[in-house]
């Protein structure tokens, strides 16, 4: 594994307002501001990692020497946001004496963030916690903003909690220990951020050759702060995901592809990387919106451009409409039977559709199958 503490640059410092305003600095060789994050309250910390980073364990655990750190590995990918993974560590934690003075820390991808952030938001009501994320889709999405959950047999992410983090220390040089395929996993939200908010974003990511993609390359880092800023200025309006301003979506904007995405992700057990899965569902309410009159072709054809030249799927075989339509009736946006999506009436001008038409539906998944010359997933 490749030493994440190469390279150095400047770091930027976002700030989250709202009732429990924190920082998210960018940069790299960030485990110096931990302890302040973490405050001096905290005389025990519980250091929640995915397996493959115990290596990096230590830096962290060192920055705390002062503290009683416990260590807990938890399994790599979705498989560690479990009620069962989240139950070991209660446990733990009450063996331990854990009391709401103590705080959790958070290092690895989204679903450690997701889990690290649900016992955060569980244990004893609230204690504090704060998220150092590893992959670009964990920076970008899963560590801002307060969302937490675990899987259940029904669904991904239906049992969570609003728990926002004390502090978020985005270090990119993290993003050394990705595999390619997993730094253009994480690209799919950034450029679900120009879409919905931030038309800069695409001409950016339009800009980028796939083919020299660096960590070190600065476009990157611009992608990533104004994908973070992105949600920075929605979750500070929009807490709770309770509704936007003025016909805006609110929080619920971020869901953009996710409907679909999440269906995609269930039905493979998984298999399929989340960034691809929302690519695959931004394709679909692209399409859903063509078809309710909302957009016209050529915005269509952006999302599989963009989306395809890096890689990420436009489009699939394998799973039916009725297995993806019943997941998406599951889905927590969903109210009562009736399907919610987030769709763009143009670039950075998104809105709720509710209640399409089964014909619609079925419509914008018969263009997502492979004969239609999209790119399958990876």
């Amino acid at each position: 594994m490749t030493d994440p503490t190469a390279g150095t640059t400047a770091e930027t410092t976002l700030h989250v307002g709202g009732a429990s305003p924190y920082d998210v600095v960018v940069g790299s060789d960030l485990a110096r501001h931990l302890p302040a994050m973490v405050g001096s309250a905290a005389e025990r910390v519980a250091l929640v990692v995915d397996t493959r980073l115990q290596p990096f364990a230590d830096d962290l655990v060192d920055t705390l020497a002062d503290r009683e750190v416990l260590v807990f590995a938890v399994p790599e990918g979705e498989e560690c946001k479990s009620v069962e993974v989240a139950a070991e560590i209660w446990n733990a934690l009450g063996d331990e004496g854990f009391t709401r003075s103590d705080a959790i820390v958070t290092l690895g991808g989204g679903a450690t963030t997701d889990l690290g952030g649900f016992v955060a938001a569980t244990w004893l009501r609230g204690v504090r916690v704060v998220h150092v994320p590893t992959t670009l889709l964990a920076m970008v999405d899963a560590a801002v903003g307060g969302k937490t959950a675990v899987n259940t047999e029904a669904g991904k992410n239906l049992v969570g909690a609003f728990h926002e983090p004390a502090g978020v220390l985005c270090d990119l040089s993290y993003l050394r220990t990705l595999a390619g395929e997993e730094l253009v996993s994480g690209l799919a939200e950034v450029i679900k951020c120009g879409f919905v908010a931030d038309p800069e974003i695409l001409r950016l990511a339009e800009s980028l050759e796939p083919g020299s993609l660096s960590v070190d390359d600065p476009v990157l880092r611009e992608l990533v702060e104004r994908a973070i800023r992105v949600k920075v200025e929605v979750v500070v309006d929009d807490l709770r995901e309770t509704g936007g301003r003025d016909g805006h979506p609110g929080r619920e904007v971020l869901n953009y592809g996710h409907t679909l995405g999440h269906a995609v992700e269930r039905v493979s057990g998984y298999t399929i990387r989340h960034g691809e899965a929302v690519a695959l569902g931004c394709v679909y309410v692209a399409e859903l919106a063509r078809l309710e009159g909302r957009i016209g072709p050529e915005l269509v054809q952006r999302h599989r451009d963009v989306f395809g030249r890096f890689g990420l799927p436009t489009a699939m075989s394998g799973p039916t409409f009725e297995d993806l339509h019943e997941l998406m009736r599951v889905d927590k946006k969903a109210r009562g039977s009736q399907l919610r999506f987030v769709v763009l009436d143009d670039v950075a001008r998104p809105a709720v559709l509710a209640g399409p038409s089964e014909e619609h539906l079925r419509a914008a998944y018969d263009a997502l199958q492979l004969e239609d010359g999209g790119q399958a997933p990876a």
